[in-house]
């Protein structure tokens, strides 16, 4: 088989490599890939950002994706062949306090798919028995496929948010997570705004109108003006940020009522602000990272009743087999969600 490998520690240098099938452990079950989804942190390691530096190279990549069970491993016994699944890719140790006490999404000692280990851009991955999830018979394969970013929307809507019916909602960043993070807090009753700068105008607020949000240009629009007109100069109750720049909390902290809440999704990197207002503004400053079984349940059955539309936000141009082209338009907001056929790679 074939699997688009990172293989060297610099901007680009994605190859596909002949790989062997690999063989599951008596722990593990090997799943055909059917289909796989770009996220943002694929594209860090494409551009190959410091949080990347750990990685042993080659590493094939990708982590969200779905397939089938092919194989099993003699000692599975929550999965049998033909099952359809995701994976959990954030896989805890089990041994550490953050793992005993239920966040295994922050374990000291986790290793992700697809950073940590050969991922999904494969035709075959194998994997333990308790990082997979399985995908009920009304969900799209290509859909599925995007359970995994769903769901970090999903935690840090439904479980880090004080999101409820009336709400006025900023998110900031229309990209893939901004714009599921908009659909989920919309499902839970808010009043959501998207809000992008000028390279996602041809796209990705485009986008995010079409799914029925109002858009604001931070570069070229009065936000004040538009704050003035949504919250009648209150400011919004809750603002996510999911732009993974320094700017978006300094926006947020402009852009929150006093009293309100700003949730951090994207990993922003350093920047540097006054604190003191959101202390005399009492402003709930709250982190959401990734997600963990529950969050996989609601974004499942969020997918199943159509309150996150992913038929409108997959995009099925691209193809594995010249990658770097649906790696450039990402980088370039060209796109948003890219889903790749990873079929291609068995063939």
């Amino acid at each position: 088989m074939r699997g688009l490998s990172k293989t060297s520690r610099s901007s680009g240098s994605m190859e596909l490599l002949d790989v062997e099938k690999p063989e599951p452990d008596a722990d593990e079950a090997l799943i055909e890939v059917d289909y796989a989804g770009l996220c943002g942190s694929d594209a860090g390691i494409y551009e190959f950002e410091s949080a990347f530096e750990r990685m042993n190279l080659p590493n094939i990549i990708g982590h969200e994706y779905t397939g089938r069970v092919v194989e099993t491993g003699e000692a599975v016994t929550s999965f049998s062949v033909g099952d359809r699944v995701v994976e959990r890719p954030i896989r805890g140790c089990g041994e550490c306090y953050q793992c005993r006490i239920g966040e295994e999404n922050v374990c000291q000692n986790a290793v992700i798919t697809g950073v940590d280990h050969d991922g999904a851009y494969a035709g075959y991955i194998a994997v333990p028995e308790t990082a997979l999830h399985p995908v009920p018979d009304g969900v799209d394969p290509r859909h599925a496929a995007l359970v995994e970013p769903t769901s970090i929307g999903a935690r840090a809507v439904i479980q880090n948010s004080r999101v409820g019916a009336g709400d006025r909602v900023l998110v900031a960043g229309p990209g893939p997570i901004g714009q599921l993070t908009a659909q989920i807090a919309d499902a839970q009753g808010g009043e959501v705004v998207v809000a992008g700068v000028g390279q996602d105008t041809d796209y990705r607020l485009p986008l995010a109108e079409e799914l029925g949000f109002r858009t604001i240009n931070v570069e070229a629009d009065d936000l004040e003006a538009h704050r003035e007109e949504l919250t009648d100069g209150v400011g919004y109750d809750v603002v996510f940020d999911t732009t993974g720049h320094p700017s978006g909390l300094t926006m947020a902290v402009d852009e929150v009522r006093k009293g309100g809440q700003i949730v951090l999704i994207g990993q922003t990197g350093e920047t540097t602000m006054p604190y003191s207002p959101l202390v005399r503004s009492e402003i709930d400053l709250q982190c959401s990272y990734a997600s963990m079984y529950e969050d996989f349940e609601r974004s499942l059955r969020m997918i199943e009743s159509g309150d996150v539309d992913h038929e409108t936000f997959l995009d099925d141009r691209f193809s594995l087999l010249d990658a770097d082209e649906a790696f450039e338009t990402f980088l370039a907001g060209g796109t948003c969600k890219p889903v790749f056929d990873v079929s291609e790679l068995r063939e």
